[in-house]
């Protein structure tokens, strides 16, 4: 088992992956540096393995799939994960190590919103994406996570062993942040200095449509960690559209003693049974999700004694 592992996923990072490697290794000479190869095209796996990394490749493509290899191959009290473009400087590695290390934080975040990303990201869009996924996730998780979609993090043994990995590309780190606040893990943020890419270093980030698939996966782990808010929400919905449509046919019935819209009455009806169905329907999941989290628990106290016989 390593005392501290750092995970760098790659894809076609030439430019910046030998750098990456030597700034880690000098501020953190006692970690192993592993760098996964994702089909990369060009001489990242080569230029890794000259500066001093374990190179490994990941054959199925995308950053989710890179993470979920990652933390089913390596075991190591403290794990740094940053991405190989240069973008996130190493100086802050020692001091999410010792969170981990020293205060038993499960998920220390490399916050860039609170620094320089802003004037540092040349691209307007991805600034207001993630000041988005940001505050939509803080407001229907109650958090105070500071940056959601950072690539530079540390775990502890305990969260890499927990965390299924669901997600195939970039919104891996939503799902991360979602899970850590749902599992009631400890987090910490660590300001960083956040840089963009050096010239000739090209983004695999689509600001669109990786936009979008981030939202998705928001809505869809909103879905499956908080069943009762989200259809609950419907039922409201529902139950307000057949109050609205059923007032005015209830008023023409108190005038006249006559119904003469039935087919609206008949909507309002079958409007109303769906918010009741949805309503015990979220009722229903949050019971499982609470029996989840006790299972999780349970989970947690077998992972924690598989690290304690490694470590022997």
């Amino acid at each position: 088992m390593d005392k501290i592992a750092v995970l760098i996923p790659c894809y076609n990072e030439e430019k910046t992956i030998e750098k990456v490697v030597k700034d880690f290794k000098n501020v953190l000479p006692e970690a192993t540096i592993y760098v996964y190869n994702n089909n990369s095209s060009d001489r990242t796996a080569e230029l890794a393995e000259k500066a001093g990394a374990i190179v490994r490749n990941e054959y199925m493509q995308g950053k989710g799939n890179v993470i979920r290899r990652m933390f089913r191959d390596i075991d190591a009290e403290c794990y740094i994960m940053a991405d190989g473009d240069d973008t996130y400087p190493a100086d802050n590695a020692r001091e999410m190590v010792n969170l981990v290390l020293d205060k038993q934080v499960d998920m220390v975040v490399g916050d860039r919103l609170s620094s320089t990303y802003f004037q540092e990201n040349k691209r307007p869009f991805h600034n207001f994406g993630n000041s988005i996924v940001r505050k939509s996730i803080n407001v229907l998780f109650h958090n105070d996570i500071k940056d959601i979609m950072t690539g530079y993090r540390a775990f502890s043994y305990e969260f890499v062993k927990t965390f299924p990995v669901l997600s195939k590309g970039f919104e891996i780190e939503t799902e991360m942040s979602i899970h850590a606040v749902d599992k009631n893990m400890y987090v910490e943020n660590v300001v960083i200095d956040y840089r963009d890419r050096p010239e000739g270093s090209e983004s695999k980030l689509n600001t669109y449509s990786d936009g979008f698939k981030v939202l998705k996966t928001i809505a869809r782990l909103y879905r499956t960690y908080n069943p009762m808010g989200f259809f609950g929400f419907i039922a409201f919905l529902l139950a307000l559209i057949s109050v609205g449509f059923f007032i005015p046919v209830l008023i023409e019935y108190i005038d006249t003693g006559l119904v003469l819209k039935f087919p609206t009455l008949i909507v309002c009806g079958f409007t109303m049974i769906a918010a009741i169905q949805s309503f015990f329907a979220g009722m229903e999941l949050q019971t499982n999700v609470q029996k989840n989290r006790q299972d999780f628990e349970m989970n947690l106290h077998r992972v924690e004694n598989d690290k304690k016989y490694l470590l022997k």
